[in-house]
């Protein structure tokens, strides 16, 4: 049987388990899934799930198992929605890919990056990691968009998500191209950023496509 639908499974029993059922039935990855009678066996024989009377659960290994499996893919959300603007079914396919592939390690580290966020952005709670566990509350994200930065800090540019391929070739031409290191004068009624000795003032809908990281 593909590990990938064995995942599957673990992700749906988490995610039935968060909302209170347990019942055999209500477990079905899909409406033309014909072997549900397989897939449970495979789970119990792997000691991944339990089975008593009516009902199904994850036993311990298939509970930390389908944790990270959930946190990968409610972070990876998180990532496609606030970072690339991406939506819908975009972001549900491409972060599903995304949960096999991440190691622990590159997990923490896109966690650390968008600022430890507690749910993805359908509003379930991601479940918590190592580095979460190193504060007490909450953090802001490492790197944010420019229209988000405080005014009066210095950031470095890291990366331009541009809705026009057009905006790119304008922005380098004044200058603004990553590793630029930036100060944001004003906010409104339009963005002044300082370069240098140059001042340069932007459109606040270009400033939320460029992205940066606060420097001292």
């Amino acid at each position: 049987m593909e590990r990938e639908r064995i995942d599957e499974a673990l992700e749906l029993l988490w995610v039935l388990d968060e909302e209170g059922y347990s019942e055999i039935k209500r477990f079905k990855l899909s409406s033309d899934d014909s072997d549900t009678d397989g897939l449970i066996n495979v789970l119990v024989n792997e000691g991944l799930a339990a089975v008593e009377d009516n009902a199904i659960k994850l036993t311990n290994k298939g509970h930390e198992l389908g944790r990270g499996l959930i946190r990968r893919h409610r972070l990876a959300e998180r990532l496609f929605t606030d970072v690339f603007d991406l939506s819908g079914d975009i972001v549900h396919e491409d972060a599903c890919k995304m949960e096999h592939i991440l190691s622990e390690e590159l997990t923490d580290s896109v966690c650390t990056f968008l600022g430890h966020p507690t749910t993805c952005p359908h509003g379930k709670p991601i479940p918590r990691g190592e580095c979460c566990k190193k504060y007490r509350v909450d953090v802001q994200p490492v790197v944010v968009r420019l229209a988000d930065f405080e005014v009066g800090q210095r950031g470095k540019i890291l990366f331009i998500t541009p809705s026009e391929a057009a905006r790119i070739g304008r922005l380098s031409s004044i200058g603004i191209i990553p590793g630029t290191i930036i100060k944001l004068i004003q906010k409104r009624p339009s963005i002044v950023l300082q370069m240098d000795e140059t001042t340069i003032a932007i459109d606040p809908e270009l400033a939320r496509e460029i992205f940066v990281k606060k420097v001292t």
